[in-house]
């Protein structure tokens, strides 16, 4: 990421993290540019470049009486009809037909033995990423606040692998999805890790469209296992792939954001990023 972009994202992370927790007082334009040394003229642009809305209207998206809204709305058709609707529109993650496909049981146990694995780093509107891929699909993506620390959490997933510093095409597709026209993207395929249950509730998660949020419980429901909020929420936790796989908009039931493994802050911007865009597109 150039230096310039580094600070504006910092500077928009310190803002959204200030909304995040001060939203209940509805912080004003000249409160939040102090907050990040900037005139509000400059802010103003900074934010709404960044998220396609004013901040006034972004502190709204990532409030929770917002996310309330959000989960008294969801239908059936978040994990259902829409999932299955196709390219019906720009803006929608959950269009791009994401499909899953396991490793073998011996991939799983050797720790991705015989694998050639090719990775690179990559911006994109919220800090850099990591992302990995296998000749089927991607099979890691993270956000990577150091190289360094996000390359060891990737040979520990793979600890058997080749790995190669190489963007290979799957990359380059997968990154698209930051581009405002998604409609021209390919089929993106993932290549992943995981337990039957976990690869069963990240499946789950495909199917929340952008802009939506929904609960722990309620994935448990879709999922047929009502009972297992909790192993859920564990699934979530350990989500290998970034954005891709929409962790961010599993949420509590009250509202409250949950957690997230790349920070709140970040989960926040997502969240708001995405209702900025579907508020736009319709």
């Amino acid at each position: 990421m150039t230096t310039s972009n580094q600070l504006n994202y910092s500077r928009i992370a310190e803002a959204i993290d200030y909304i995040r927790l001060n939203f209940r007082n509805q912080p004003s334009l000249n409160e939040l540019a102090e907050i990040v040394h900037l005139s509000p003229f400059h802010f103003q642009r900074l934010f709404t470049d960044w998220a396609g809305v004013s901040p006034k209207k972004f502190l709204q998206y990532i409030s929770v009486e917002y996310a309330k809204d959000i989960l008294r709305d969801r239908q059936a058709s978040l994990f259902d009809a829409a999932y299955e609707a196709g390219l019906s529109g720009t803006g929608r993650l959950h269009d791009l037909f994401i499909k899953i496909e396991g490793m073998t049981p011996g991939e799983y146990k050797n720790g991705g033995a015989e694998l050639n694995i090719n990775y690179s780093y990559a911006e994109c509107p919220f800090g850099n990423l990591l992302v990995a891929s296998t000749s089927k699909g991607i099979c890691h993506m993270s956000f990577s606040d150091n190289e360094s620390q996000s390359f060891t959490e990737l040979i520990g997933r793979f600890p058997n692998a080749t790995l190669r510093h190489f963007m290979d095409v799957i990359q380059q597709n997968a990154l698209y999805v930051f581009n405002q026209d998604w409609t021209k993207l390919n089929q993106i395929k993932l290549h992943l890790k995981g337990t039957a249950f976990q690869l069963k509730v990240w499946e789950t998660l495909l199917k929340i469209p952008m802009g939506k949020l929904t609960s722990y419980a309620t994935i448990a429901n879709n999922i047929k296992n009502p009972s297992a909020s909790r192993a859920v929420g564990t699934a979530i936790g350990q989500n290998p792939v970034a954005f891709l796989i929409p962790c961010h908009r599993v949420i509590q039931a009250g509202g409250a954001p949950g957690g997230y493994m790349w920070g709140l802050t970040r989960k926040s911007a997502i969240i708001g990023w995405e209702a900025a865009r579907i508020n736009t597109d319709n």
